[in-house]
């Protein structure tokens, strides 16, 4: 028996109409609108049945723009949205004010600053650091998008700021395609260790062969999250529309419950909405 909810805890949505995305141009499969009517529809199929917005790397002069254009969507009678996470430039001298404001606005439950396509060294920098630490005794939680190779400087961050939850992204971006398991595990094994750190599954048929994968291809990393973070440290997510690349929302959340069958139902609770409830009142 399936669990009753199923929170997607990474949902993007692409509204070129309202904001700026900068990095679209280079994705071409990417570069159109994925409106909020096309997830919602496919997620109800699904059985979702709420989301967080997560956000999208907009232009920083619309992140605070995306928050609104997400509140918006949320207010709608019956909509799936129950809270963003922020877009946020911790490496910028304004990121006080800019916590102060995000602070008061309920729904924002936390922040990401995309890492895996920066410069290593942004998370070294001092007034980085400095800022994610604001962020402990916060409700906010901080989303790490990160490559294996940049595990040391994720571990030297999360060491810096104990009382801050972390959530690793997409199970830590493995490159399924290229098969390179061992580089990966171990730094998943390591930042496992960090108590302070939830890891999310979330959308990794992106990075598989989308023409050969199958639930077996997945299993490895999937379960080596599992095992490593147990099932009171996971939360799920979709990563629509990036999941597009790999079959797509539905196809993704059938995968999950392969992946999971043989699990408990109060495992299954716990990743697919349990854990999420708890650490952002979804």
């Amino acid at each position: 028996m399936p669990a009753s909810e199923l929170i997607d805890t990474h949902l993007h949505l692409i509204d070129q109409s309202a904001l700026s995305y900068p990095w679209l141009s280079s994705v071409e499969a990417l570069n159109r609108d994925f409106l909020y009517e096309e997830y919602a529809q496919q997620a109800r199929r699904t059985g979702i049945t709420r989301a967080l917005h997560m956000e999208v790397d907009v232009a920083v002069s619309d992140i605070e723009n995306e928050t609104n254009t997400v509140a918006e969507l949320s207010a709608r009678e019956g909509s799936l949205i129950a809270g963003a996470i922020s877009s946020c430039r911790p490496e910028d001298e304004g990121f006080a004010a800019f916590l102060d404001r995000q602070l008061a606005n309920p729904l924002v439950k936390g922040f990401r600053r995309v890492l895996h396509v920066m410069p290593d060294e942004l998370s070294e920098q001092p007034r980085f650091r400095e800022n994610i630490k604001r962020l402990g005794g916060t409700r906010l939680t901080f989303d790490l998008c990160v490559l294996p190779r940049q595990i040391e400087q994720t571990i030297a961050l999360i060491d810096m700021a104990p009382d801050v939850q972390f959530i690793l992204d997409h199970c830590g971006v493995p490159d399924i395609k290229g098969e390179a398991f061992k580089p990966w595990q171990a730094g998943v094994t390591e930042i496992a260790k960090r108590p302070n750190v939830t890891a999310k599954v979330s959308g990794v048929i992106a990075y598989a062969d989308a023409g050969t994968w199958r639930v077996e291809t997945l299993e490895p990393y999937v379960h080596h999250i599992i095992t490593s973070f147990g099932f009171d440290r996971l939360v799920w997510g979709s990563d629509w529309p990036v999941c597009t690349l790999g079959g797509g929302l539905a196809t993704w959340v059938a995968a999950t419950h392969a992946l999971v069958s043989g699990c408990s139902l109060d495992e299954k609770t716990r990743l697919f909405s349990g854990n999420a409830k708890r650490i952002w009142k979804a």
